[in-house]
């Protein structure tokens, strides 16, 4: 009995060192001195004992309950006094805190957000549409017919033959167009699907396209507003050229460059030694186009514009290879 009691002890007093609040210390003081606990039980069974043990084990048990009561006060008032947590083992609270590491913006995001920014100070809205998208709002209502070669120049996820995964943002344009009397004033961001993959191109990537419908909307219009965009984003003293183009959708349509952000013009490997580079396409809205939506071609005139947000940021941020943007390197992503 004497061994008994004795390991009673010890489990009680371990049990109190390892409490870390006072819900753990109530929990060994009624394991052990409660109504059923352990040391309680054994108080109860002195009567069992041989009349000529029953002082010795008694007056043990006493002391045993003593010791423990003592244990719990003391435990009790450390965890008051030093706040409880303080007291894990291996811990010391004079050391700093430890700094969490703290989670940023992706570069992509930073470049869709600036963008967007930009085109909202000058009275632009933000319209949106789904990704998933069909056939004919993708291409017929931009005047590009199922026959048309246009489609050749866009690798097309497509779900059946009425529907697609959009491959540019143009058809929430369209979808505007439909709901909404000119004056019209927007831009449309968001992902964009084509089957293609190497150091320039990813099948999913994010385009930011602009419209702009009212009466008298010339080209000029278009040529203040690119230009204005291009110095923001790169450099108030950025220069940018107009190059003729084809879009279906546009007519007449333009290609925009910049000067060479690198070699400022000078020419080097990443402008193909001309000095300049290519940013957005861009070019009146083509009448047709506004027939399909219900707008008089013969009232109205836009614009329209579309730049890829990856290939803002690899020439804002000198970035070579577009998939570093999708790899979750650390080491990349920690840059920015």
């Amino acid at each position: 009995m004497e061994d008994r009691l004795k390991s009673i002890e010890d489990e009680a007093l371990r049990a109190l060192e390892d409490a870390q609040d006072k819900e753990a210390v109530e929990a060994v003081k009624v394991r052990y001195l409660g109504r059923k606990g352990l040391l309680t039980g054994v108080l109860k069974g002195l009567g069992q004992l041989p009349k000529e043990e029953r002082p010795k084990i008694g007056r043990l048990a006493n002391e045993v309950k003593t010791r423990i009561e003592k244990a719990l006060k003391e435990r009790l008032e450390a965890l008051s006094s030093a706040g409880g947590p303080k007291l894990i083992k291996g811990f010391d609270p004079t050391l700093p805190g430890r700094r969490l590491p703290v989670g940023h913006l992706h570069p992509i995001t930073k470049v869709l957000n600036e963008v967007c920014g930009i085109f909202e100070r000058l009275g632009f809205s933000t319209a949106q549409g789904p990704e998933i998208e069909l056939d004919f709002y993708n291409f017929e209502a931009l005047n590009i017919p199922p026959d048309h070669p246009a489609r050749d120049m866009q690798d097309t996820f497509y779900v059946d033959d009425k529907v697609l995964l959009r491959t540019h943002t143009s058809p929430i344009q369209v979808r505007t167009m439909e709901i909404m009397e000119p004056p019209i004033r927007i831009i449309a961001p968001g992902k964009v699907y084509r089957c293609d993959s190497d150091i320039t191109h990813t099948p999913m990537f994010h385009q930011v396209e602009g419209l702009m419908v009212d009466e008298d909307v010339s080209f000029a219009h278009l040529k203040g507003i690119l230009t204005h965009f291009a110095q923001e984003i790169f450099h108030k003293d950025t220069k940018v050229r107009f190059r003729p183009s084809f879009f279906p959708f546009t007519e007449p349509s333009a290609e925009i460059d910049i000067q060479c952000v690198i070699c400022r013009g000078e020419g080097c490997r990443v402008c193909s030694q001309t000095g300049w580079l290519e940013v957005l396409g861009a070019g009146l809205v083509h009448p047709a186009v506004f027939r399909h939506v219900g707008i008089d071609p013969e009232r109205y005139s836009g614009f329209a514009f579309g730049l890829g947000i990856e290939r803002i940021a690899m020439l804002k941020y000198g970035i070579n290879d577009i998939r570093l943007f999708y790899d979750n390197d650390m080491r990349f992503l920690n840059q920015f």
